[in-house]
């Protein structure tokens, strides 16, 4: 059976090959933080960090992932270091769906461990998730104090 790590912990699944990430993750092993949007990579609701990287799960063959390769999603974005980016979010009140929150949360926490202190253009070439709610004001600014806290 093949390995995944995820969230600090190896978990087998029996998908086959070509099975998408985002459904082991979600089917497989019960995280369904991480949601299906688009199918095309285009929307970012899929996002989890693959080695730190930002990653569009809905389109990466869980078969593609290596076995030394370490997978976060939003469940384990905490333990990861992601508590001030969730306080931030919390604070200014970002969500209002709320569906596409646990993409832009990893597409955030990534570009923060890249960039610890982006400037206003860093972060709008960086959050390339779509929100159908148009919270991307509150999104910037949430990024902006996480990154003002750290």
């Amino acid at each position: 059976m093949p390995t995944l790590h995820v969230n600090g912990q190896a978990r087998s699944h029996d998908a086959e090959p070509d099975t998408p990430l985002l459904w082991v993750l979600r089917e497989q092993l019960g995280l369904t933080g991480t949601k299906y949007g688009c199918g095309i990579a285009q929307c970012g609701a899929c996002t989890v960090h693959i080695d730190g990287v930002a990653t569009r799960s809905c389109v990466r063959p869980a078969s593609s992932v290596g076995p030394d390769e370490k997978i976060v999603t939003i469940e384990g974005l905490s333990a990861h270091g992601g508590q001030a980016l969730q306080n931030a979010w919390v604070q200014l009140d970002v969500p209002q769906c709320g569906f596409c929150q646990s993409g832009m949360l990893m597409a955030a926490a990534a570009l923060l461990k890249a960039k610890p202190k982006p400037s206003e253009t860093d972060i709008r070439e960086a959050m390339t998730n779509i929100c159908r709610c148009g919270t991307y004001n509150r999104v910037q600014a949430a990024i902006q104090l996480a990154a003002a806290k750290a």
